[in-house]
């Protein structure tokens, strides 16, 4: 175990002072797919990962979501597959309280040679697209909210998910009301677990909700005024309910559509824009709402056709997509209205902001917020219009325009000439690239419907 000492950095001196039981460091990040990975070192090495940093394969960043590379663009097998040189995000050290041994971890982001930014790493794309806010004079104030499910970690016969045993009761969990304080309370210990461990790692977390089917809840996170931490907090949010739901037995999925029958799970994100002085230039007093916002709205309702590759980017996220259950499926805006795509909620002056609904619990938060940025600042800079606020239910039908279908969603992505100047033509083409090939090993697979369908006596 390493001793503090002067020669550390004064980040890993303090937390050594106070963990010296600390054995190991994962140093991590969220891949294309939002799979967490990184490497676990000897505690001994924490003082080298935050001065010097590490080489690590930069074709990490290009894996599939069973961690397969399918050399997209001719990077992983046919280049040499390059090390890119991997830094310690300052501030990110924190301890694993979920862990069977003491251990730390920190976040990680990824430079080229010459020190600039690797070009195909989600949190890079995000801030280049947030750093064109500054030239505005304007700061985005972002948060998220995800949805997640506990299940048993002992599948059906099938291989599908099945809902937790409670409990309380001994048995498995067939129902929820949504708000209800009583599932809340079925798997308080689990959930109270979570938020502590949020709490040790910095993760400001808020509600607790019981959501829409049994084993189903959303934990809020609070908003901050940085995007890139935002997106952070997300990514290290699902790690912590994942490894806390392991403790208790339990398996935490953010799968954005486990169960066929019952609801999905949601990314939700919430933005408002701050100028110099502090002010929020969404916020009308006497109209609700400013031209910026209405702007801001346009442009991302814009977009998001060309956007959809990213906000659902799993074969299994287009499941989510069902009319009448609260899951947006028309370009549609609207004030407290939960069936339109951008709702506004309650609340005026600093909290008068966009709730972006649309994205699944599976997206890279990243670069899901990358597209909600991407559109606001469209929207801002070209003064977009958006249509009528709509008021009852939008969901209703699905909007033509956006592609429902994960092949028709990277065509449309491809086609892309606002994203593009946002995040570049090649991340849309490596991404594309990437998804595509992971599509086409899933569709290289016979289900078992299909052998009930076509494997027929004569």
């Amino acid at each position: 175990m390493a001793k503090a000492s002067a020669k550390l950095p004064r980040e890993a001196a303090s937390f050594l002072t106070a963990h010296p039981e600390t054995a190991a460091v994962d140093a991590i990040f969220a891949d294309l797919s939002g799979v967490v990975r990184g490497k676990r070192y000897p505690i001994d090495h924490l003082g080298k990962l935050m001065t010097a940093g590490v080489a690590a394969p930069a074709s990490v960043f290009l894996l599939d979501t069973m961690g397969h590379s399918h050399d997209p663009e001719g990077r992983g097998f046919s280049d040499g597959d390059p090390d890119a040189m991997v830094k310690i995000i300052p501030g990110t050290l924190k301890p694993v309280p979920w862990a069977d041994r003491p251990l730390c971890q920190v976040m990680t982001t990824f430079f080229e040679e010459d020190g600039t930014p690797y070009p195909y790493e989600p949190r890079n794309i995000l801030a280049k697209v947030a750093a064109r806010f500054a030239k505005l004079g304007l700061k985005p104030v972002v948060a998220f909210e995800l949805e997640f499910y506990l299940i048993d970690p002992k599948r059906a016969a099938n291989g599908a998910p099945q809902p937790p045993i409670s409990p309380l009761t001994g048995e498995r969990d067939s129902g929820t009301q949504v708000y209800g304080m009583a599932d809340v309370d079925t798997h308080a210990k689990v959930l109270e677990a979570i938020t502590a461990a949020c709490k040790i790692q910095d993760v400001p977390t808020g509600a607790i909700t019981a959501e829409y089917a049994p084993g189903q809840f959303e934990i809020n996170l609070d908003h901050v005024d940085d995007p890139l931490l935002a997106a952070d907090h997300s990514v290290q949010f699902k790690r912590v309910v994942k490894g806390v739901a392991r403790q208790y037995g339990l398996q935490a999925t953010f799968m954005a559509k486990p169960y066929l029958d019952q609801a999905g799970s949601g990314l939700h994100m919430h933005v408002s824009l701050f100028d110099k002085a502090g002010r929020n230039v969404f916020d009308d007093p006497k109209n609700k709402v400013t031209r910026s916002f209405e702007h801001a709205v346009g442009g991302i309702l814009d977009i998001m056709p060309e956007s959809m590759a990213f906000l659902a980017p799993n074969l299994n996220s287009y499941r989510r997509y069902v009319p009448n259950i609260f899951v947006p499926i028309r370009r549609s805006w609207g004030f407290e209205n939960r069936s339109v795509a951008l709702r506004v909620p309650l609340g005026g002056g600093a909290a008068r902001r966009i709730e972006h609904r649309i994205a699944g619990a599976d997206a890279n938060p990243y670069l899901a917020l990358a597209t909600l940025l991407a559109g606001v600042h469209h929207g801002l800079t070209g003064k977009i219009a958006p249509p009528p606020a709509f008021d009852g239910n939008a969901g209703f039908a699905y909007d033509p325009k956006l592609p429902f279908r994960p092949r028709r969603a990277m065509e449309r992505m491809l086609r892309s000439k606002v994203l593009a100047d946002y995040f570049g033509k090649d991340y849309l083409r490596i991404y594309a690239a990437c998804k595509t090939a992971e599509m086409d090993v899933f569709d290289n697979h016979i289900s078992d419907q299909e052998y009930a369908w076509y494997l027929q006596p004569e």
